[in-house]
């Protein structure tokens, strides 16, 4: 289930507000800048090509495009059974910043976004047809999990791809990851 638990940096172990009530979540992101949306599923195959995706999604994908300049979309998946996937998330886990917006639609599984901002840090656990639009500048992290199961559609306005400044700060790893936040093991 979607959540969003926001977190006080200066006591990073307990969220003091944690709703899975999707219209709360859009509300309290929109009020920092974030988009949030939930898109209805697409049917295609468990076993489609990043190309039968991208035409699942073709109108919506068309619209972020016109609406906020992104030049390219792509498909990224990641499963339990990925030989570097620890390397993948630890990529991931530290604090830092893009110059353009993240953004990821989750087609399936699930992934924990955690957004620095202010003297807060919000802590969205995003899953199958959730949109989330980080905004360049913004201090965040992602972490996918010991055992990573997602298919993200992901949009860029730099041809390059994704493209990270880290921050050096350790607040990444003051807040409850993962693990804790979802009750994996």
């Amino acid at each position: 289930m979607t959540t969003l638990s926001i977190f006080s940096q200066n006591e990073p172990t307990t969220a003091h507000t944690v709703t899975s009530d999707a219209a709360e979540i859009q509300r309290l992101l929109a009020e920092q800048g974030i988009r949030f949306e939930q898109w209805p599923t697409r049917a295609f195959a468990a076993n489609a090509s990043a190309e039968e995706i991208l035409e699942a999604y073709a109108d919506d994908v068309a619209r972020l495009k016109a609406e906020c300049g992104f030049q390219t979309a792509d498909v990224v998946s990641l499963t339990p059974d990925h030989p570097d996937k620890l390397a993948f998330r630890q990529k991931f886990l530290d604090e830092h910043t893009h110059a353009e917006d993240e953004v990821r639609f989750f087609v399936r599984g699930q992934g924990l976004f955690y957004l620095h901002l202010g003297e807060s840090v919000y802590a969205v656990l995003c899953q199958q047809n959730d949109l989330i639009s980080v905004p360049d500048g913004t201090r965040h992290w992602f972490d996918m999990g010991p055992e990573p199961e997602f298919t993200c559609i992901r949009l860029f306005s730099n041809p390059e791809g994704w493209v990270a400044q880290f921050t050096g700060e350790a607040i990444a790893s003051e807040l409850p990851g993962y693990e804790t936040l979802t009750g994996a093991v």
